[in-house]
């Protein structure tokens, strides 16, 4: 039975799979994807016309506009979670409801206000990272959906994953209408 195509469309990459033992080469090759990914996703939408940005990458999905926007919001909470987990022992972070978030009225702004901030964000995010000890890595915050402790370098592989992930929804989606 092949994969289902709604299936295809939310996770054109797959779910995140992050091994259970993580190597330092692992943790540099996810925040090299970390650091490039302003770049990328700045050069994949430079020149989308408003109405481009505006179509959602699937039926009943979130338009570009709106994952440039998620994507900030996303990882400005990483950010902060990281802080979290490395002065804190074993915070409890705090989940939000991305898809309220998505229907807030910022989302209709101009994706350059969300790309200048992912710019500065990702900059401080991966000067941070690369400066960790291995000691730092295996520090932790607690996810009050699952009540699981995630270890910082798991979190930086999840993260490069969803980097990976909305920039696979925007590309499948000019990819599919020819843009």
């Amino acid at each position: 039975m092949g994969i289902d195509p709604i299936e295809q469309l939310k996770y054109p990459i797959g779910h995140a799979e992050i091994p259970e033992d993580i190597s330092e080469s692992d943790v540099k090759k996810w925040i090299d994807i970390l650091d490039s990914f302003p770049l990328k996703i700045r050069f994949i939408t430079q020149n989308l016309s408003e109405e481009q940005l505006d179509t959602p990458y699937r039926t009943g999905g979130w338009t570009i506009r709106q994952v440039v926007h998620h994507v900030v919001d996303s990882h400005s909470h990483s950010y902060i979670r990281f802080k979290w987990a490395l002065t804190e022992e074993k915070p409890l972070i705090k989940a939000y409801h991305e898809e309220l978030w998505a229907e807030l009225h910022d989302y209709n702004a101009p994706v350059e206000l969300s790309l200048k901030a992912l710019e500065s964000l990702h900059a401080k995010l991966v000067y941070l990272l690369r400066g960790l000890s291995q000691k730092d890595l295996k520090r932790a915050f607690i996810h009050p959906e699952t009540q699981q402790e995630v270890a910082l370098d798991k979190n930086i592989g999840i993260y490069a994953w969803h980097c990976e992930h909305h920039y696979a929804h925007i590309e499948n989606l000019l990819l599919r209408k020819g843009w």
